[in-house]
């Protein structure tokens, strides 16, 4: 019943204070038609007694600074042109940032209102950014201006919302509330009053309905919370029913707290125990005379005793080696006098199983505080290593093969490269020593100087090339695998297919394929290493040829193409372009992606290092490989080389 009386005598306070805020709202609201009812008297006679444009701006001035809710007043013809603007004062321009084109439809549609109805039309308030990065909630106010029964012009006020509550709403009531305009849904347009005061909030709202425009009118107050006490008596016995309410509160809670802390307690010890139980770390705690007081059941089951075989034992311990009890008995005391500090990183020694077994083990000790500072013993924490030193022994054996292992491999993959880049000039080699002896045999009974003889010594100076030429593959291939930078040398692009046109031409005359070369004249020499980049060019064109004739293509074309490189890939004007076209069956998608992987090939009798070896030998140049289809048929590929700074005329020379 108390507690009854209390709450209904709350309500009866809160539901008067309620009343007193309904009341001061419709007053509210009382007062700000009224005042826009003055200021529609205002703007009707500014409009009917203007003559000049000089008399309007002089009255409309004058009116803006009497009433500071107007931030602009505008007189426009029948078309809503403007045709005089006056700004407020008490601001900058309100337009000033967004200009007035934005808002040109609420004017427009305020001013419809207006014009239907004959009288003042309002638009629905809308936000108006400002030059200070703030900004304002505004609405328009249009008037027609009839003349003779014609319209002849409007009257345009824009209207600060701010400025409305801080103007048109009373003193009494701004000075103890918080005052705003907000929309149906409750989204606040406009506030004014003081700051939140007190926790009850009441509040009350009503609607401000105007021609074309509905707002609502909020009036929070922090300051009219009622009294909780209503008389003296009934704040005695409650004080009183409050005072026993807080006791047995408290009691409750201290209670609680015991409760709490005794199942906190509880569950900490669960869990370090779970914790000990769930080590792979042995652990061990001695006092300061070296007797063991705790052992975790991992210690117990690395040196195979039960904890009521360890407990109590000091100087020797049953898991000492009886060859080290001496040492390690020397070592404790030293330990438990505090001569020496243990090392932080720990130290290794040797314990002995309950079966007689040896193992290694990693100590790391390190005085046991209690809670008071003191220490109290030793807790020592063990690793057995045995697994570890069984691991690093198998992975030095690992790595003395991995080292032998990476010896052999250096090794095939350096005879492997000289197989297949030895392969095509040791050919040409057996061709021409081929063709030289049956020569000889053709012409053995010829004079010296006869046409076989200049022939025979042709065919023996290409010899001598191409015997030259496989020392330099050699000594390029010997250069790749050791990762040696050789020395380049700068090289005309038309030298580059010179050399390796008699054997691409050999091999062209069997496969019956026409060869083309599309070199201009002064094209700048290339920096390169000569014997690598015509390997290159020669491996190209001798997988071009094999597969046209492979595929029995009919009429078989190889097109060699030098042009400078296009500006998209490194700089326009530093590197030429080289490209490789023939008109074979092209590469099938599944062989694209697998194309320049080392060992793959396509072939029974290839190695699948060739085209690996060749975007090898482009990229250490700084260039890429790359290959795209020839339309309508056959296969392109094309990469670049650097240009040397050393022109053409200086290569000649």
């Amino acid at each position: 019943m108390l507690v009854t009386l209390v709450w209904l005598a709350g309500r009866y306070e809160a539901s008067q204070v309620q009343d007193k805020l309904e009341r001061d709202t419709g007053e509210a609201v009382s007062d700000i038609r009224a005042a826009l009812n003055r200021n529609v008297q205002l703007l009707l006679a500014l409009q009917s007694a203007h003559g000049q444009r000089d008399d309007w701006d002089r009255e409309a001035h004058a009116l803006l600074r009497e009433h500071p809710e107007w931030v602009r007043i505008e007189w426009r013809d029948a078309a809503l042109a403007p045709v005089a603007v006056a700004d407020s004062p008490f601001r900058r321009p309100a337009f000033e940032r967004m200009g007035r084109l934005h808002a040109q439809a609420d004017v427009a549609l305020a001013c419809a209102g207006a014009r239907r109805m004959s009288g003042p039309g309002y638009s629905g308030s809308y936000f108006l950014p400002q030059v200070d990065g703030l900004g304002i909630e505004v609405m328009e106010l249009c008037l027609p201006h009839m003349t003779h029964g014609r319209l002849s012009g409007y009257v345009v006020a824009t209207y600060s919302l701010g400025d409305v509550l801080a103007t048109l709403v009373g003193p009494q009531l701004r000075r103890s509330q918080e005052v705003s305009f907000t929309e149906a849904d409750g989204t606040r347009l406009a506030l004014h009053g003081v700051p939140r005061r007190g926790r009850r909030v009441f509040t009350a709202q009503q609607l401000l309905d105007l021609p074309g425009n509905t707002i609502v009118l909020r009036i929070d107050s922090w300051h009219g919370a009622p009294d909780l006490f209503p008389n003296v008596l009934t704040a005695l016995v409650t004080a009183m029913s409050i005072a026993l309410v807080v006791v047995l509160f408290v009691l409750g809670k201290d209670m609680r707290l015991r409760l709490r802390a005794e199942q906190d307690l509880a569950e900490a010890l669960a869990f370090r125990k779970a914790m000990e139980d769930s080590l792979v770390t042995g652990l061990r705690a001695r006092d300061l005379q070296g007797r063991i007081t705790y052992v975790n059941p991992a210690f117990c089951q690395m040196v195979g005793f039960a904890p009521e075989e360890l407990m109590g034992h000091s100087n020797p311990a049953p898991y000492w080696p009886p060859e080290l009890v001496d040492e390690y008995s020397k070592r404790q005391e030293i330990r438990l006098a505090g001569h020496q500090a243990p090392p932080r990183e720990g130290y290794e020694s040797v314990f002995m199983r309950k079966d007689g077994s040896r193992f290694p083990v990693l100590i790391i000790e390190a005085p046991l505080i209690n809670a008071q500072g003191t220490q109290t013993g030793w807790m020592s924490a063990f690793l057995d290593i045995s697994e570890q030193r069984r691991v690093e022994e198998l992975s030095r054996a690992s790595q003395e093969r991995l080292q032998a292992t990476a010896r052999l491999a250096t090794v095939g993959e350096m005879a492997s490269l000289l197989s297949h880049e030895l392969n095509q000039p040791l050919a040409a080699i057996s061709s021409y020593a081929t063709g030289s002896i049956n020569l000889l045999k053709a012409h053995a009974a010829s004079a010296a100087g006869s046409p076989a003889i200049a022939d025979i010594e042709v065919a023996m100076r290409r010899i001598a090339e191409q015997a030259g030429r496989a020392g330099k593959v050699i000594k390029s291939v010997h250069d790749f695998v050791r990762r040696s930078d050789k020395d380049r040398e700068p090289v005309a692009p038309q030298h580059l297919l010179e050399a390796i046109m008699p054997l691409v031409s050999l091999q062209a005359r069997e496969l019956g394929v026409r060869v083309q070369v599309r070199a201009r004249a002064g094209l700048p020499p290339v920096l390169c290493d000569r014997t690598m980049v015509e390997q290159v060019l020669l491996n190209l064109a001798r997988n071009a040829m094999q597969a046209m004739g492979e595929a029995g293509v009919a009429a078989p074309a190889l097109v060699f193409d030098v042009r400078p490189a296009p500006s998209g890939d490194s700089g326009p004007g530093d590197r030429l372009e080289f490209t490789v076209s023939d008109v074979g069956p092209g590469i099938p998608d599944e062989v694209k992606a697998r194309l320049f992987t080392p060992f793959f090939t396509t072939k029974p009798e290839g190695m699948g290092l060739g085209l690996s070896l060749c975007r090898t030998v482009v990229e250490q140049h700084g260039g890429s490989l790359a290959f795209e289809p020839n339309r309508p048929r056959g296969t392109i590929f094309r990469f670049t080389l650097p240009q040397s700074p050393v022109p053409v005329a200086a290569l000649a020379a």
